[in-house]
């Protein structure tokens, strides 16, 4: 068998090929087979740029603004489980 190369993308090319998957009506296994590309590779495209664009900021939309506030709490809660991990590990470590 031989090597297959890994073609790579354009930051353009994944927008647009996301774009097409939530305007065009058709499903995203279609797209995917018409761009050439894996659907989990587009699906994988599809779910980042919603968090990106979800995260992007203030929304007008008040269930979009609602959703991105949720996200940005679990994030944040997140982050203070690990900050409280850590410092109760080095707090240990500086006892011995």
């Amino acid at each position: 068998m031989g090597k297959q190369e890994r073609r790579i993308f354009t930051e353009d090319f994944k927008k647009e090929a996301v774009r097409l998957c939530e305007t065009s009506g058709r499903t995203i296994s279609q797209v995917a087979d018409d761009l050439g590309i894996g659907l989990s590779t587009l699906t994988r495209w599809k779910r980042r740029y919603r968090e990106a664009d979800l995260l992007a900021g203030p929304h007008e939309d008040t269930t979009k603004e609602l959703t991105r506030l949720r996200k940005e709490n679990e994030l944040l809660r997140q982050e203070r489980e690990i900050l409280k991990r850590a410092a109760t590990f080095f707090a240990k470590e500086g006892s011995r």
